[in-house]
């Protein structure tokens, strides 16, 4: 029975199949984290602390990659993605469905947090949702920068945590050096992402991904926050979306001048002999 059903269903198409798969993995690495903001906020952090956020996209960013990690490379933020289109490594052809996945994800989680939220966001904020404020609730699903940070600063703060971020997974997965053993690529990402949350967090919220931001704020905006979202932090919107492609291209360019163009492969390294074969993300 499950082998017709599968035969009725499967999709030939790869660039399908990669759409799909980095739309689950993002919807995954989301949910776990919009929840963990929203539980932290909701609860007034009777239910968790700042900690928690970044623990919640942790685990996010590790069980997305174990989802999509065979199929897409799980790239799970468009701002690698096209840092990959740039370099070569990915067919310029794939951007829109990759982009396509990762933004269907996250605005599905993004409802799907609002929906499992939504008489607690009503009864935080009486049933104004506001941007900003003491009951201000846009900041579950969308990053904003805290108020004493100036537009160039949040700039530099998405930038530097984006740089972290692509240089982070470059080191994790370089084969000529001392990459990591196989099969831990994706804990040791999302101990990366936990990391920079907890390091380079607290000025603008760490989005660091334009897939992450732009459609949980779309989905706010049509949700009952309205234009604010695009308005407040002085127009903030658009730095989650540029600062981190720049960020993701002087990763790689970093990463090349100081390690890459000197280093030859290693070879016969110990992570090479006697590793299983596993499914590794190719961030």
């Amino acid at each position: 029975m499950m082998e017709k059903i599968q035969k009725v269903l499967m999709i030939r198409s790869v660039t399908i199949r990669e759409m799909l798969a980095e739309a689950l993995g993002m919807y995954i690495l989301m949910v776990f984290g919009l929840s963990s903001v929203a539980q932290v906020v909701l609860g007034r952090q009777n239910f968790g602390q700042y900690l928690n956020i970044n623990l919640g996209f942790g685990i996010g960013v590790t069980l997305g990659i174990h989802a999509a990690g065979g199929v897409s490379g799980a790239h799970l933020n468009a701002a690698i993605t096209i840092t990959h289109c740039i370099l070569g490594n990915l067919p310029w052809i794939k951007l829109p469905a990759y982009v396509i996945g990762q933004f269907l994800g996250s605005f599905t989680a993004a409802a799907t947090v609002f929906g499992i939220y939504y008489d607690a966001l009503y009864d935080y904020s009486k049933g104004n949702f506001t941007v900003t404020g003491p009951t201000a609730t846009a900041s579950i699903f969308s990053t904003y920068p805290a108020p004493y940070m100036s537009l160039p600063g949040s700039f530099f703060t998405e930038f530097l945590a984006t740089v972290m971020l692509h240089l982070g997974i470059l080191i994790i997965h370089d084969e000529k050096n001392n990459r990591a053993l196989r099969g831990t690529e994706a804990l040791l990402t999302g101990i990366l992402v936990l990391g920079i949350g907890m390091g380079m967090g607290m000025n603008t919220g760490y989005a660091i991904n334009p897939s992450r931001d732009l459609p949980p704020r779309i989905f706010t905006a049509i949700a009952g926050w309205g234009t604010d979202v695009f308005t407040a932090g002085q127009h903030w919107w658009w730095v989650p979306i540029t600062a981190p492609i720049l960020g993701s291209l002087t990763g790689v360019f970093i990463h090349k001048i100081f390690i890459d163009f000197h280093n030859l492969p290693v070879m016969g390294s110990g992570n090479e002999k006697g590793q299983p074969a596993v499914e590794v993300s190719t961030l």
